[in-house]
């Protein structure tokens, strides 16, 4: 009996071995921006993880942040590239998981608001003071779960208008990503609109801003941002120190044509620390409990 309980055991073991081998190790990103240019930019990194981890890796796409981190939380995913409030929520989740790499960009981020031509709002520079005359026009965040797109942009529009943003704004909008947010205030649908300087500056050398139409007209002081967090059990499915293995493997990415995928000039290491000025303001502002 003895026996038999041994070789069941060895099974199962087996079994669960070659099962983690044909999954694969999968990792999936925030949709920050449209999904042509997720995709380009995933796949690549797909293969070169592959081919440096020595596993078969997939990107897998999602919908909304929230579906990031939802996914990242029940194991459909072992490592994801947030945006600092989800990953901040989604390591919340997850015993043990940790944000490994930065882009060297995202230890200052910044966020743009951008303004319309028929806002008025255009060549009238604040410098480093904050656009108090934004108040009681249109305004679009991106994504609800956003940190340049949301978290950060709220926090300034309390702290300098002394409200929230449905009391501030004539009407508020939540985009979904940042090429969105360009598209609806260079079209007028909104006034003024909080984006990713990343993406904006993408968006400008790629021909698609019309800076008669739209342009940037503040950007926040610099902040922690994008991040890659990996799941506190990758050792324990793929392997001793394999958790240690990916964190090299992307900081050790030196392929141009890769970096400007994202677009970061390298990527640096990251730890949970780094990150807590993200979850302070997510808990000054009601988007996370303290």
């Amino acid at each position: 009996m003895r026996l038999l309980t041994v070789l069941a055991a060895l099974l199962t073991s087996l079994t669960f071995s070659f099962s983690t081998v044909a999954e694969g190790f999968r990792f999936t990103a925030i949709p920050d921006q449209d999904e042509s240019q997720l995709q380009a930019r995933f796949g690549k990194v797909a293969r070169y993880l592959e081919r440096e981890l020595g596993v078969p890796v997939t990107y897998v796409p999602v919908k909304s942040y929230a579906a990031a981190v939802t996914a990242f939380r029940n194991n459909q995913v072992q490592l994801a590239w947030f945006g600092g409030l989800s990953g901040v929520k989604a390591r919340d989740l997850v015993s043990g998981s940790r944000a490994i790499a930065q882009g060297y960009e995202d230890q200052f981020f910044k966020t743009y608001l951008i303004a319309h031509h028929s806002s008025g709002l255009l060549g009238q520079s604040t410098g480093d003071k904050f656009p108090k005359a934004i108040q009681g026009k249109t305004f679009t965040f991106g994504s609800k779960g956003s940190t340049s797109g949301r978290l950060m942009p709220e926090f300034y529009v309390r702290k300098h208008l002394g409200q929230a943003p449905d009391k501030a704004f004539d009407r508020v909008g939540f985009s979904g990503d940042h090429s969105r947010t360009i598209a609806l205030v260079q079209s007028g649908a909104y006034a003024v609109g909080a984006v990713n300087y990343k993406v904006w500056e993408r968006a400008l050398a790629d021909g698609k801003i019309d800076r008669n139409k739209v342009d940037v007209i503040w950007q926040t002081p610099a902040y922690p941002d994008y991040q890659w967090s990996v799941r506190g059990d990758v050792d324990q499915r793929f392997g001793a120190g394999f958790a240690d293995r990916i964190q090299s493997v992307l900081l050790a990415i030196d392929d141009p044509e890769l970096l400007e995928a994202f677009p970061r000039q390298s990527f640096v290491k990251a730890d949970n620390d780094d990150y807590r000025p993200i979850r302070d303001t997510a808990v000054t502002i009601g988007l996370i409990d303290g």
